[in-house]
């Protein structure tokens, strides 16, 4: 939004004419209503409103064959509010997405009818199982746009299955397998609830031919049993995207809650109380999935219906995006002051990392991998992001902006390093306490690599002031020289005004001292 007195204000409209679109979608699910306001069309969706209530619409469904009464009546209520705000926020396209227990329920299309009279012109889709599952793998794919597995996401009346393979959907499977469903199904006997996820799992031919690789979890119920380990094993960051156990953890997990009382289970830390009776059903979903598929490793997703939907609403080149450097360039244009200086850092960076690096490489464990590379630039786009912030502070904030930043493009290991490297850049020392996270979330070489790029970003940064023009000319080297050691050569072009002062010193001599290298300054 421009400041008051820029070109596109016009008087008493606040800038609204420069505001990125809206849109905004409602989830109407068989346990809870949902309604999220997104603001952009960018390739990372940015959530600006995010509001929902369990009203359980798919209670008693099974045996009668129709909405639960009391939940209807809530969701005509939280209706009556998500229309008044979205078109209050001036979200266009508006859209409301039935799912399971409107998709089941006798008085379904009675109650949509209802639904449309509170809100005249707004499009009520109710989706079928195949729908329901594509838009869930679409917002996977949002984030994990190579995801290679099976999808599984959980709601209160339906389980749907999506197969990926590198990113491209097969497959679809929907089972009656929510929350709610299946607890009403099996009388609230998990014993018996066991039988029928295991007897419904078996009737998807192509679920073994994805045994072995990963299984991404979406929905509620499924992210309330992330919330509980996070807590219960003092994981350092607390964010359900991207979460990632082994096999084992899973499986070890899901007994914990099966077997654990509700009293146990509230004492954690941001239990999430409205949904404690039905994790364990999520969890005997859960196990059976584990044993049918043996993954690799289970992966929870935030991200599935809603982002699905949205991704349906941006333009195809955008979509075609890496996400990773898409948030990345984001926060440079958001954040940074000159966006033209990212990818000249991430050529003048490259050289410390390559095969050309000698015996630093090695320590490293070798010359940087494709998914390495990306990384490093994206830490170079993001290298000025505390640009404004208090020196005092501006390590610390940095880092934990970095690490804790909304966004589905970052993996936790990936979030740890660009934080550490950000952190370092900006003069953090590798042992201060609030460091602790990344030491937890990355292994000794990641943090080596993280601590040297920043350490090689703040010299850069030295150097040239954040100005492009002025780091042509130089460049940073590893060098091999025989029996008198390998060096770290720095080459200053004098012509261009880069001299060797003592700032640009001291930076070279911090960075040599944590590669392990002699230091070089060549000037001319």
């Amino acid at each position: 939004m421009s400041a008051p007195g820029q070109p596109g204000d016009e008087p008493g409209d606040g800038g609204a004419s420069a505001r990125p679109p809206r849109s905004a979608v409602v989830d109407l699910g068989s346990n809870s209503v949902r309604l999220v306001v997104f603001e952009g069309k960018s390739r990372n969706p940015v959530t600006i409103f995010n509001e929902k209530a369990v009203v359980r619409l798919g209670r008693g469904l099974e045996t009668t064959g129709l909405l639960n009464p009391d939940g209807v009546e809530q969701a005509v209520l939280l209706m009556r509010r998500f229309h008044a705000v979205a078109r209050g926020m001036g979200a266009s396209p508006f859209e409301v997405l039935a799912t399971a227990a409107v998709r089941d329920a006798s008085n379904g299309p009675a109650f949509v009818e209802r639904l449309r009279e509170l809100m005249p012109g707004v499009p009520i889709r109710i989706l079928s199982g195949e729908e329901e599952a594509d838009y869930a793998a679409t917002g996977v794919l949002c984030g994990l746009p190579n995801a290679d597995g099976v999808v599984a996401d959980i709601g209160g009346g339906s389980l749907e299955l999506v197969r990926l393979r590198h990113g491209v959907k097969g497959q679809a499977q929907t089972l009656r397998l929510g929350v709610i469903r299946l607890s009403d199904r099996a009388g609230g006997d998990l014993v018996q609830a066991r039988a029928l996820v295991e007897q419904d799992l078996a009737g998807v031919a192509w679920l073994p031919e994805a045994a072995g690789r990963t299984l991404y979890l979406v929905g509620g119920a499924f992210r309330g049993l992330a919330r509980l380990q996070i807590a219960r094993a003092f994981y350092p960051l607390n964010i359900v995207h991207q979460y990632e156990l082994r096999a084992d953890e899973a499986r070890e997990m899901t007994g914990w809650i099966i077997g654990s009382t509700r009293r146990a289970l509230e004492r954690l830390p941001g239990a999430p109380r409205k949904r404690l009776e039905d994790l364990p059903y999520a969890a005997t979903v859960l196990r059976r999935l584990l044993r049918r598929l043996s993954p690799a490793r289970v992966v929870f997703c935030v991200d599935g219906l809603r982002e699905g939907w949205f991704m349906r609403h941006v333009a195809p080149e955008v979509m075609a995006q890496d996400p990773l450097e898409a948030a990345s360039r984001d926060m440079a244009r958001r954040l940074g002051r000159n966006d033209a200086l990212p990818p000249a850092l991430t050529r003048w960076t490259a050289a410390l990392f390559g095969p050309e690096g000698g015996a630093l490489v090695a320590a490293l464990g070798g010359a940087e991998t494709e998914s390495q590379r990306r990384l490093r630039a994206s830490a170079c786009w993001m290298s000025d992001s505390g640009a404004f912030e208090h020196p005092e502070y501006r390590a610390e904030q940095t880092f934990l902006h970095v690490l804790r930043q909304p966004g589905m493009a970052f993996d936790h290991s990936t979030r740890a390093f660009l934080a550490l490297t950000l952190a370092m850049r900006y003069e953090a020392e590798p042992d201060q306490p609030f460091l602790q996270p990344a030491r937890r979330l990355l292994d000794h070489a990641g943090f080596r690599r993280a601590e040297i790029l920043g350490l090689a970003l703040r010299l850069a940064y030295t150097l040239c002031a954040g100005v492009p023009e002025l780091l042509e000319g130089t460049s940073l080297t590893p060098r091999a020289a025989g029996t008198g050691g390998d060096r770290l050569v720095l080459r200053l072009a004098q012509d261009r005004g880069m001299v060797s002062g003592e700032s640009v010193s001291r930076r070279l001599d911090r960075l040599a001292q944590a590669v392990g290298l002699q230091l070089e300054i060549v000037t001319g």
